[in-house]
């Protein structure tokens, strides 16, 4: 059976069992140790978390770290300490991946240099897919967006935005449905 402590956890010693105890208040040394302790693990998280890139792992770990210590994550013990950090790494690789992927698609909108400009009548037909992407509503825009201009399954572009599976399929279809409407 778990065991569950109210006083603070400030000993290394004590730190080894943290993940069983829901600790309401920790000290910043007790941070610290409960940081220390469950490293290993939490690297591992990050790490699936980034789809295994080994440097986006240790950047989201760093932000967490940074996070927890400067009172930005709070641990309120309403569970215990490393699944409250896992669900903090786990939001952290979400918001950092969104983030990346939005600074991806603002470079994909810069316009080609004047050399590599499609032909004329390409160009108009690109014009009119960019325009009429331009007219849906938000939701929509983004996952078409995710789905084909930046590869990304249905399941991945629902994560992305922090929506469930069954309505980005929702936004998917009537996003399409109003392109083919407004392309033909």
């Amino acid at each position: 059976m778990l065991s569950v402590t109210t006083q603070p956890i400030a000993a290394s010693r004590n730190v080894t069992r943290l993940s069983d105890a829901a600790a309401p208040a920790l000290d910043e040394a007790g941070l610290r140790d409960a940081l220390e302790a469950h490293h290993v693990e939490s690297y591992g998280w990050a790490l699936s978390c980034c789809r295994r890139r080994s440097d986006e792992a240790e950047n989201v770990l760093q932000l967490v770290y940074l996070k927890v210590l400067s009172g930005k994550a709070v641990f309120n013990g309403k569970s215990s300490f490393k699944t409250w950090l896992f669900a903090v790494i786990r939001k952290t690789a979400a918001h950092e991946h969104r983030m990346e992927l939005l600074r991806r698609l603002r470079l994909s909108q810069i316009p080609k240099a004047l050399g590599d400009e499609p032909p004329g009548e390409q160009q108009g037909v690109e014009m009119r897919l960019k325009e009429a992407l331009r007219k849906l509503p938000a939701r929509q825009r983004e996952v078409l967006q995710l789905v084909f201009y930046h590869d990304l399954s249905i399941v991945e572009a629902a994560k992305v935005m922090g929506v469930g599976i069954g309505s980005a399929r929702t936004h998917y279809e009537r996003g399409k449905k109003q392109m083919r409407r407004r392309l033909t």
